[in-house]
């Protein structure tokens, strides 16, 4: 049996506090669809898109567990802008296994990119970090995941409890079907306090203070023969892309 622990939600008005008190905050799917201006079904429709995502074939470990798509955007004011697509990189200090490697994946589909729930997502997020770390501009990595058991096991974060060396990041559940695990666990990056925690609901949010607490999520099993779990994965960098200072 695999135990499974609710995860201590916040009320909208106080994300900014739960961020600042504890570096992190968890939301219902109802308020991340009110926060974008968006309803659920909107979220609902980009759904689809996740059956569609690509081998990610830089995993280390030889798994072929974990598919993906990866694409860059600005977000200014009220406005955002979706960038060339380009590389994801990580510096080794913040990704041991993959870090220091060019990897480039196939880009999210234009209609995923474009639609407006999409965008009144990605700026909806974009002012709760302004209000939390006030900057002009947030550099947007957004991530499709689907993690499944194709491989008997398939872990969503295979290098370990860790930062992504941004400034926030957000972590949507989108889909479970057939799958025990994937527990949530969120650690102080300076202390021994921590929290574990399974997302459920398709849209409810983790927003992480990348500075202040590090996370992981344990790999997923299958309930059946074959299970899936995807998540969208966003990160927001006032300062730039990662990589654009080293090359």
């Amino acid at each position: 049996m695999v135990a499974s622990f609710t995860a201590p939600k916040t009320s909208p008005d106080g994300v900014d506090d739960a961020l600042r008190s504890r570096g992190y905050a968890v939301l219902a799917p109802a308020d991340v669809a009110a926060l974008a201006g968006v309803s659920l079904a909107e979220l609902d429709a980009l759904t689809p898109s996740w059956d569609d995502l690509q081998l990610d074939h830089y995993l280390k470990d030889g798994g072929n567990y974990r598919k993906r798509r990866h694409s860059c955007f600005i977000a200014e004011g009220d406005e955002l802008q979706q960038v060339p697509h380009r590389m994801h990189w990580q510096s080794e200090d913040y990704n041991a296994l993959h870090g220091g490697m060019e990897r480039w994946f196939e880009p999210i589909e234009p209609t995923i990119a474009s639609n407006g729930a999409w965008t009144k997502l990605l700026l909806g997020l974009s002012d709760i970090c302004s209000a939390a770390m006030p900057a002009p501009r947030w550099h947007i990595e957004a991530h499709q995941f689907r993690i499944d058991t194709s491989d008997g096991l398939g872990r969503p974060t295979p290098e370990g409890a860790h930062r992504d060396g941004v400034d926030f990041v957000a972590v949507l559940l989108v889909a479970r079907h057939a799958v025990k695990g994937g527990e949530t666990r969120v650690f102080e990056a300076n202390g021994p306090d921590g929290q574990r925690f399974t997302l459920v609901e398709p849209w409810s949010l983790l927003l992480l203070d990348d500075a202040r607490v590090i996370h992981e999520s344990t790999p997923v099993q299958p309930l059946d023969e074959y299970g899936h779990r995807d998540t969208l994965v966003l990160t927001f960098r006032a300062a730039g892309f990662q990589g654009d200072e080293e090359r």
